[in-house]
């Protein structure tokens, strides 16, 4: 009996040392060293108010906004992944038809592949600038503003996706489309 209540003691000891003294340990460092990724990269409208995480992609859809990647499970970040649809499954092709409608793509404006295929996590927050700039016309109509002054917004928050792998330019829907909120829009 004294074994096991020896026993017992290190295993609690150690249970608390290794998983809630470690776990805390981590996150005190964390606040300190980065506090904004420790909180989970909240981002907030300018009355303070969190309105999403620039890590995890969330829907779009007015007219005003600029749209995200599709995402295969509908940007619930519970249940992040990918559809698993083979590319050559009918309702994969059936969703690019009805992307490319949206967007109103045609052959000579063909739209970036990006907008029309979901990232593996499904929870993308970027899209390329390319997309960015093709989506710019549709924002300037509906918000009144120059189309020149939405791409020159969509490049000032662009940033390197990975170079040399990925040299392309990429950006943060949301932040984007916060950003295009402060800039407002014209009668």
């Amino acid at each position: 009996m004294k074994n096991l209540a020896a026993s017992l003691r290190i295993g609690a000891t150690s249970l608390l040392v290794c998983c809630l003294g470690y776990s805390l340990l981590v996150l005190a460092f964390a606040r300190i060293v980065t506090p904004s990724t420790a909180e989970g990269s909240l981002l907030h409208a300018p009355d303070g108010r969190v309105v999403g995480s620039r890590l995890i992609a969330q829907s779009f859809t007015g007219d005003r906004y600029f749209w995200p990647r599709p995402s295969a499970v509908n940007y619930d970040a519970s249940a992040a992944g990918g559809s698993n649809l083979s590319p050559a499954n009918p309702a994969v092709a059936e969703r690019a038809r009805g992307l490319i409608a949206r967007y109103g793509a045609s052959s000579a404006a063909p739209l970036p592949a990006d907008l029309v295929t979901a990232s593996g996590s499904g929870l993308d927050p970027h899209i390329s600038l390319e997309a960015a700039e093709y989506q710019a016309p549709r924002i300037a109509r509906n918000r009144g503003l120059r189309e020149s002054d939405v791409r020159e917004l969509a490049g000032l928050l662009a940033v390197p996706a990975g170079e040399p792998l990925a040299p392309e330019s990429i950006v943060n829907v949301l932040e984007l489309n916060l950003a295009l909120d402060k800039l407002g829009s014209r009668p």
